[in-house]
C-alpha cells in the first residue's frame, strides 16, 4: 500500500524533497501522502495492528495444545496473580481468586457429573461471578458452554437447552423457579439439573454451591483439554429469537480470538477499567467484554444490568475508562436528565455497535471528548467492520487487509421481491460506491460460516449461491449498507426492517430517525403492515412519549410533511407505555405487524393520517373504509 501510495507522487517533487535533507523529505513525504491519502496513517497503523493480530494467531494455531482465551487467562493469573479481574456490587476478585475458584467449579462438576472433553453445558445464569467462574471451569474441562438468556422461559428454554445436545444445566439462585417450570422435560432428556445455592427442595434439582465449597482448587490437568483446537466450539450464542424460537449459533475458539482483538483496536490498554453491563450470553458482552478483557489483563466493573441513572455514578466511583453500548444505551443515557458533572469523569473509550447519528453528536457534545468506536458483526457471521478512525455515523472502513483475509461485497437487492437482483447469467451484481447493496461474506477457510446447531435449513437460509461464480458461497448478513468513496461503510437497513410502498422502498430507521426529532417522541419503532387490496406494506410507527407529554398530532404531521416524502410517512401511529427490545436492545416488531392496525384489536391510543386534517384518532369506520376499499391510500 504505502508503494502504491508513492508511485502516484509526482517524482520532481520527491527529488526536491530529498535535497533538502533526509528528515524534511520523510516529513513532507508523508504531508504529501496525508494530503493526498487523508486517512492513510490511520489505515497504516490500522495494518500494523491486523499483521501483529496475525502473528499471534499463527502463533496460537501452532501450539498444542491450541492457545485458548482460558490459557491466556492463566498466563494473566500468573503474571498478574493479586491484580483485580472483577469488582462486584462492592466486592473485588483477584486473578488469582478467580482461577482457584473456577478450579473448584470445574471439580466439582468433574465429581458428580460425567462432563468431559467436548460435551456440552447450558449456563442459565445472570451478569454476576458465577457466570464467570463456571465458564472458565467449563473450559478447562475441554467442555463447551451453551449460553443461555436470562430471560427466555418455558418452551424456549427447553428447546434452547435441548438443541445443542446439552447435558447439563447449571441456573442461577434467582432462575430456579424458570428450571421448575421445564424440568420435566429436562428430566425426560436425562439432563443433570443443578442450581447455585447451598440448598434445594425440589426432586431433579442439585445443589452446586455446597459441591464447590467442598472441592479443592488445585489446578486441573491441561490433558482434560488436549484436543481442543482452533475449529472446536468454545461457545454456543442464542440469536434474540425476534421471530421464531431461537437459533445457537457456533463460536469457535478462534472466533472467540476475533472478538476479544476488538479492544486492542480500540487503543484499550491494561491499565484501563471496563463497565461490564450488558448481558454475558451475548456476543457483545461475552466477546467484546469480558473474554477482551481478559486478553489486555483489565480489571472488569461488573454490573447485573444497565440502568441509565445510575450509570456515570458508577464510572466516577470505579474510574471506569472504557465502556460498552449496544442498540439504545446510548440513546437512553442521552435522555437522561441533566447534570453539571456530566463531562466529569475518566472514561476515554466507548465500543459497540447501534448508534445513530444524532446520538452520536449529542453524546459527545454532552458527555465529552470519548473515542467511540463502532463496530459491525453478528456472532454466527464471517464478516465485520470497525470504525478505527471514529468518522462519525460510520459502522466501519474498508481496508485491504480485512477484505483479503474475508472477501466480503455489495449487491442490489430487490426489496419487493426480497432476493438479489441477478444478470442474465444468473449471478449477482455488485452495486457501486455511493450505492445501498446487500452485504454478503465469501465462506472460506479464514471466514468460515459456522452456522446453527441442529439446524441445517435455518443454516442453508443464510448462504447464497452462486454468486459471482458457479459453485461459490455466501454468508448473508441480512443487512443493506452504502459505502462512499473514502470506504466508509454506513448501516442503512435491515431486511425486513425495508418496506415497499407506492413502488418505492421506505428504510425503517431513517423515518424513526425523523419521528426521535419531534419533542413528544422519546422512542419509535417503524415498520410496514399490510392494507387489503394494495400491494406492499404501507407506514406504521409505535411512539412511546416522553413522560408527562401527549402524542402532538400537529407537530407530528408537520414534521413528516416537511421532512418524509408522501410514499415514507408513517400513515398509522400507535402510542405504547413501552417497546418490546430483545437482550441486546433490538426492538422486536412481529406481534406489531401482525396486529396491524385494526382498533377492534389495538386497545391503546391509534392515529390515522388523513392527507387534508393530519393524524386525527383512529377509528373503526376508518379502518372498514379502508379495508372495503372505499378509502384509497
Amino acid at each position: 500500500m504505502f508503494n502504491l501510495v508513492i508511485s502516484t507522487i509526482d517524482k520532481t517533487t520527491c527529488v526536491k524533497l530529498m535535497v533538502r535533507g533526509p528528515n524534511a523529505a520523510r516529513h513532507g513525504l508523508i504531508l504529501l501522502i496525508s494530503k493526498k491519502y487523508p486517512y492513510f496513517l490511520h489505515d497504516l497503523r490500522y495494518a500494523i495492528s491486523a499483521i501483529g493480530i496475525g502473528i499471534r494467531l499463527d502463533k496460537f494455531q501452532k501450539k498444542t495444545p491450541y492457545y485458548t482465551v482460558l490459557e491466556r487467562f492463566l498466563e494473566q493469573a500468573k503474571n498478574q496473580p493479586q491484580k483485580t479481574f472483577l469488582i462486584f456490587e462492592g466486592r473485588s476478585f483477584s486473578y488469582s481468586f478467580a482461577d482457584n475458584e473456577s478450579n473448584k467449579v470445574a471439580r466439582a462438576l468433574q465429581t458428580h457429573t460425567d462432563l468431559k472433553e467436548g460435551d456440552t453445558a447450558a449456563v442459565f445464569v445472570g451478569n454476576e461471578p458465577d457466570f464467570v467462574w463456571l465458564w472458565l471451569a467449563l473450559a478447562k474441562l475441554g467442555c463447551t458452554a451453551a449460553l443461555l438468556n436470562t430471560n427466555i422461559r418455558s418452551k424456549s428454554l427447553l428447546h434452547c437447552f435441548s438443541c445443542c445436545d446439552a447435558k447439563v444445566l447449571v441456573a442461577g439462585a434467582d432462575l430456579q423457579g424458570a428450571v421448575e417450570e421445564v424440568l420435566p422435560g429436562l428430566k425426560d432428556g436425562g439432563a443433570r439439573v443443578f442450581v447455585l445455592g447451598q440448598e434445594s427442595c425440589v426432586d431433579g434439582i442439585e445443589t452446586l454451591s455446597d459441591k464447590i465449597q467442598e472441592a479443592s482448587d488445585q489446578p486441573l490437568s491441561v490433558q482434560l483439554r488436549a484436543n481442543v483446537k482452533g475449529s472446536s466450539p468454545a461457545l454456543y450464542i442464542y440469536t434474540s429469537g425476534t421471530t421464531g424460537l431461537p437459533k445457537a449459533a457456533v463460536v469457535s475458539q478462534m472466533k472467540l480470538w476475533y472478538a476479544s482483538f476488538v479492544q486492542g483496536f480500540a487503543g484499550v490498554t491494561s491499565d484501563d477499567i471496563i463497565y461490564l453491563y450488558l448481558p454475558l450470553y451475548h456476543t457483545a458482552g461475552f466477546l467484546m467484554g469480558l473474554t477482551g478483557a481478559i486478553d489486555r489483563g483489565l480489571t472488569i466493573v461488573l454490573k447485573r444490568k444497565f440502568s441509565a441513572s445510575q450509570f456515570w455514578d458508577d464510572c466516577r466511583k470505579y474510574n471506569i475508562t472504557v465502556i460498552q453500548y449496544i442498540g439504545e444505551i446510548m440513546r437512553y443515557l442521552c435522555n437522561s436528565p441533566k447534570k453539571d458533572n456530566d463531562k466529569n469523569h475518566k472514561v476515554r473509550v466507548a465500543m459497540g455497535n447501534g448508534i445513530r447519528l444524532d446520538t452520536w453528536e449529542e453524546f459527545l457534545q454532552r458527555f465529552g471528548d470519548i473515542r467511540i468506536c463502532e463496530c459491525y458483526g453478528s456472532t454466527e457471521g464471517n464478516v465485520a467492520f470497525m470504525n478505527y478512525i471514529g468518522k462519525v455515523g460510520a459502522i466501519g472502513k474498508e481496508h485491504f487487509l480485512t477484505k483479503m483475509a474475508c472477501p466480503y461485497s455489495l449487491i442490489r437487492y430487490d426489496t419487493e421481491k426480497e432476493e438479489p437482483v441477478r444478470d442474465s447469467e444468473g449471478f449477482c451484481i455488485e452495486v457501486p460506491r455511493g450505492e445501498t447493496g446487500l452485504l454478503v461474506g465469501k465462506i472460506g477457510g479464514k471466514a468460515p460460516f459456522e452456522g446453527y446447531v441442529k439446524n441445517q435449513q435455518q443454516t442453508e437460509k443464510k448462504i447464497l449461491k452462486d454468486v459471482f461464480v458457479k459453485g461459490d458461497r455466501y454468508y448473508n448478513t441480512g443487512d443493506l449498507l452504502m459505502m462512499d468513496q473514502h470506504g466508509f461503510v454506513y448501516f442503512q437497513d435491515r431486511i425486513g426492517d425495508t418496506f415497499r410502498w407506492k413502488g418505492e422502498n421506505v428504510a425503517t430507521t431513517e423515518v424513526a430517525d425523523h419521528l426521535l426529532t419531534v419533542d413528544c417522541a422519546l422512542r419509535a419503532s417503524v415498520y410496514g403492515v399490510k392494507v387489503p387490496g394494495h400491494e406492499g406494506r404501507i407506514g406504521m410507527a409505535a411512539l412511546k412519549l416522553r413522560d408527562n407529554m401527549d402524542f402532538d398530532c400537529k407537530a407530528t404531521h408537520q414534521h413528516v410533511k416537511s421532512f418524509l416524502p408522501s410514499y415514507a410517512r408513517p400513515r398509522f401511529i400507535r402510542i405504547q407505555t413501552s417497546l418490546d427490545v430483545t437482550g441486546t436492545y433490538k426492538q422486536t416488531k412481529g406481534k406489531l405487524v401482525e396486529e396491524g392496525f385494526d382498533p377492534a384489536i389495538i386497545k391503546e391510543p391509534l392515529f390515522f393520517l388523513d392527507d387534508s386534517k393530519g393524524y386525527i384518532p383512529m377509528t373503526q369506520d376508518i379502518y372498514n373504509s379502508i379495508a372495503e376499499g372505499k378509502l384509497r391510500l
